[in-house]
């Protein structure tokens, strides 16, 4: 519980924790930036990492804070981030794709894999991309595209575009509302609805899905 309480506090203090990081790390912020979307993005063990949000709150202080956090680098730092990240993730389903679908890997839940197949069923290749605006199916997209065998070239073009995209979006998101008075001073609610908008499509989804299952019986 502790643990949980401890990251619903980063999540809606993103601003605090990223103007004290910029504060202790200077220029570093960037490496701790990049890392934090990479491992978001290509370790399919750190879904509950800051995606959407991080992205935001950075394209904020770079509205606000010019001199401390530089929009341009922090677009290609990030980007380069995202892009590599689902590279990795990727790889790595393609080697332990199925020993998780197997349940042989505990750290792995396999509902999670089950709803990103599903996701997979409906929108196909363009999963890859669509799963950007995901949590938790954007994690495990470039996993299990990995583990299916899907072609790299293939993968690789809706990789580069959907990370591309998805952090310019949230970026540009940041930056321009970054300096409107009310997005300063209810920050914390402006997250949640982030946050709330990001895992709507899985909502949805799941509504649907239990809808089905009901009316199948």
């Amino acid at each position: 519980m502790e643990i949980l309480a401890s990251l619903v506090d980063v999540f809606l203090h993103l601003d605090k924790y990223l103007a004290d990081i910029i504060q202790q790390y200077g220029t570093l912020t960037y490496v701790i930036l990049f890392l934090v979307i990479f491992c978001e993005t290509g370790l399919v063990v750190t879904p509950f990492l800051p995606g959407d949000s991080l992205i935001f709150a950075a394209g904020t202080f770079a509205a606000i804070a010019a001199s401390h956090l530089n929009i341009g680098l922090l677009f290609v730092v990030m980007a380069i981030a995202a892009v590599l990240g689902d590279a990795c993730n990727y790889w790595i389903g393609s080697k332990l794709g199925n020993k998780a679908e197997r349940g042989e890997l505990r750290l792995i839940k396999k509902e999670y894999l089950e709803k990103t197949h599903k996701f997979f069923k409906k929108h196909g290749g363009k999963t890859i991309f669509l799963a950007r605006f995901v949590p938790i199916v954007r994690t495990f997209a470039p996993f299990v595209a990995g583990a299916g065998k899907m072609s790299y070239r293939y993968f690789l073009s809706y990789n580069i575009f959907g990370g591309i995209f998805w952090v310019g979006i949230f970026l540009a998101l940041g930056y321009f509302f970054g300096n409107i008075p009310f997005v300063k001073d209810n920050f914390e609610f402006v997250i949640i609805v982030i946050i709330l908008i990001s895992i709507l499509p899985a909502v949805i989804e799941w509504i649907r899905h239990k809808k089905s299952s009901k009316a199948a019986t």
